[in-house]
């Protein structure tokens, strides 16, 4: 992607959780989890850099997983989405969601 300088990746070869992820985030919830939606603060400094209140962030269920588990959608406010698998430690944009 040449606005972030990350690999683009489709929602096709994501978890089928992303995209259900993803849905909910065009149709504003209800979320499963409460902290779905909470600033994302981008302090890894992975993503663009912009003002605090940018980006937010959205759980991805992990199945098996005892709590939140570690994959987020991260979704700026001009509409881009942004997947992780690791908890914020790599990133793709998602290409189209």
């Amino acid at each position: 992607d040449p606005t972030s300088g990350l690999e683009l990746v489709r929602v096709s070869v994501l978890p089928p959780e992303a995209a259900e992820t993803i849905d909910l985030i065009k149709s504003a919830g209800p979320f499963p989890y409460e902290r779905d939606g909470v600033t994302f603060g981008n302090f890894e400094g992975i993503l663009p850099d912009r003002s605090r209140g940018y980006y937010r962030e959205y759980t991805v269920p992990t199945p098996g997983s005892a709590d939140r588990g570690a994959r987020r959608i991260v979704v700026g406010s001009e509409g881009e989405y942004y997947w992780t698998s690791d908890h914020y430690r790599t990133f793709q944009r998602i290409e189209n969601p």
